[in-house]
This record gives structure tokens, sequence and C-alpha cells, in this order.
């Protein structure tokens, strides 16, 4: 909990309780706990496990039966932190999804596989910087928050964890979608120069190195030299005509 820098106001959303040991830690440190648990079973037997665990916390605890990539909406109070343990497969669209989805959650601290953890928090100009660096970064300041061995798991996973932190902060100037189309463009063809990578997204090669220069970057430069603001500042550039 004090990694998560949970708040005794704080409303925490928690994904994938499972069997509920980190909810039974979040209860009492928190005012609420939404827990999203896709699991039909696990939904109905978390409720009965922090009954019989914690019957002084029950009412802190609601149980939403859901996927978490499909959610649109969340009962009670808007939560203000997520804490998860994150399937590895679907991690990033998760994180994406719900800091879209709930603007109230101003911070988040996820248990990810370490090679995702990495990825995350990398900064420009990093081997593993890329399309989850930089949509994560639209929504806050990410940073690794520590290792977790494959060996506190059981069953144990044939890979080793990582926390990743995010704290929200106000995003750059510029459109979400918009941005995010230039950061997909720019990284699926990562070793190519944004002139050819973004001739598809602009109409043309030309088109591409016209908007480059609009928005200040070298026509030469690669996706993982931009920061998210450059990635903002060229996505809110005039369409040229191919």
């Amino acid at each position: 909990m004090r990694t998560a820098e949970v708040r005794d106001d704080d409303v925490v959303l928690e994904v994938g309780p499972g069997l509920g040991s980190l909810t039974l830690g979040l209860l009492p440190a928190a005012a609420r706990v939404t827990a999203v648990e896709i699991d039909p079973r696990l939904a109905r037997l978390l409720p009965a496990t922090v009954a019989a665990r914690r019957p002084d916390l029950a009412d802190r605890l609601t149980v939403v039966e859901g996927d978490a990539l499909r959610i649109t909406e969340l009962p009670g109070p808007p939560p203000t932190a997520l804490v998860a343990n994150l399937p590895y497969n679907v991690a990033v669209p998760v994180l994406l999804h719900l800091l879209e989805l709930l603007p109230t959650l101003d911070r988040a601290l996820i248990l990810v596989q370490a090679e995702v953890a990495e990825r995350l928090a990398a900064g420009p100009g990093t081997a593993a910087y890329g399309i989850p660096s930089v949509k994560a970064a639209w929504y806050g300041e990410v940073r690794r928050a520590g290792n977790v061995g494959r060996r506190v798991f059981w069953p144990e996973p044939n890979v080793d964890s990582g926390l990743v932190a995010l704290v929200r902060r106000p995003p750059p100037p510029g459109d979400r979608r918009a941005t995010f189309a230039v950061v997909d463009a720019a990284f699926a063809m990562r070793r190519k120069g944004l002139r050819a990578a973004l001739a598809r997204w602009a109409g043309s090669p030309a088109a591409a190195e016209a908007r480059l220069r609009a928005a200040g970057i070298d026509p030469s430069a690669r996706g993982e030299q931009l920061s998210v603001t450059d990635f903002a500042r060229l996505a809110a550039t005039e369409p040229v005509q191919p």
C-alpha cells in the first residue's frame, strides 16, 4: 500500500482481484474499492471472502463482473486510483482504456510483465521506447516502481514482473485520437525516418516532410526520438495536398 500511495479518501479501482489477496489489503487503506473481475465464479466468491475475513469492511467493496477492456461505466463514486495486477497480454490496452474512460483516476500502480513495464516507462531515444511509452505519457508521468521476481507467485510464471506507477498530468495540447494515429504510423516502420514512415499517414513522402517541417521536426528523425508533445504538435499541423 505504501508503493501505491493509497489514501484513506481514495476510491480504488482494482482489476482482476482473483481470490482477493490484494483486495483485502486495499480495503483498510481506502474509502472504497471497486473490483472488476471477468471470471463469474471469482466475482461471486469475492464478496463472501471479504465478508468472512473482514466483515467490518465488507460495505466498502463493490464487485463488477465484466471485462475491463469493455466496461463503459462503473457504479458508485468515481475511482481516484488504479491498483491492479494486470494480465500480461492485455495490460497496455486495459491501462489506456481505463485512463481514457475515467478522468478521475489521478494515480495508477500496476503489476505487469517486466518487459511491458520497461516499455511503458521508457523515454525518447531508448531502445524500449515505442507506442506504449508514448500513449501512456499522454496521460501522465510514468516510472518503474520496482521489480517482482517470478518466485513470489504460485504457480510460478515463466517471466519476471515489474511495477509501473503513473501520476496523471494534463495532456499536451492537441487531439488524442489524431496524435495516437501519428504514433501508430511512426512506429509501424520504426527503422525508417519519419518522412518515409509517415508517407501513408500524410498522403505522400513530400506531404509528410512538409508537415514535419511545419512542426519543427527533422524529417530524417525516427519516431523513437519524439516525445508525446512532439507527436501532438505534428498531429495538429494542417494536412498538405500529396
